[in-house]
C-alpha cells in the first residue's frame, strides 16, 4: 500500500521570490541551517548526551571551567542565530505586507471605478426616468381639470 502523498505547501508568490534570493547567498544558506538545526530537539539530546559525558569521563575537574567557556560562547553565538532567525522571519512578514499593500493599491483603483460607473450609470437611469416621464405625460394630455 502506498503511502498518501503529502501536498506541498502553499506558499505565497512572494515569499517563493523572497526565499530563492535568500537561498542565493552561502551565508544565509549556513545561517538558516544552524537555525534550524538550533531550534530542534535533536540540538537538545547532543547536548544533554555531551554534558553527560564530559562529567562522567571527566574531562576536567569541577567547577568545570573549559565546559563553561565553551558553553558560554556557544550561547553568545546562539543568540545571534536567533537575531538573524527573527531578522528572517521580520523579512517574510515585510515581503507579505509590500505584497498585501500592492493589493489593497489594485483593489482601491478597482473600487474607485466600479464607483465611477455606478455614477454613470445613476445618471443615466435618472435620465431614462425622466425621458420615460415625459413621454408618458405628453401622451396622456393635459391633466383634466
Amino acid at each position: 500500500m502506498n503511502a498518501p502523498a503529502v501536498a506541498a505547501e502553499a506558499r505565497h508568490p512572494a515569499l517563493q521570490r523572497h526565499q530563492e534570493k535568500r537561498h542565493a547567498s552561502v551565508q544565509n544558506r549556513v545561517a538558516d541551517r544552524i537555525t534550524d538545526f538550533a531550534g530542534s530537539m535533536v540540538f537538545v539530546y547532543v547536548h544533554i548526551l555531551w554534558f553527560v559525558l564530559w562529567i562522567s569521563f571527566r574531562v576536567e575537574k569541577f567547577p568545570f571551567g573549559l565546559l563553561t567557556m565553551i558553553v558560554s560562547l556557544e550561547a553568545i553565538f546562539l543568540s545571534t542565530f536567533v537575531m538573524i532567525s527573527q531578522n528572517r522571519a521580520d523579512g517574510k512578514r515585510q515581503v507579505l505586507a509590500d505584497a498585501q499593500w500592492q493589493i489593497v493599491q489594485a483593489e482601491e483603483a478597482q473600487n474607485e471605478q466600479l464607483i465611477a460607473l455606478s455614477t454613470q450609470i445613476l445618471k443615466l437611469t435618472t435620465a431614462i426616468h425622466a425621458m420615460t416621464n415625459e413621454r408618458a405625460g405628453a401622451k396622456d394630455g393635459p391633466p383634466a381639470s
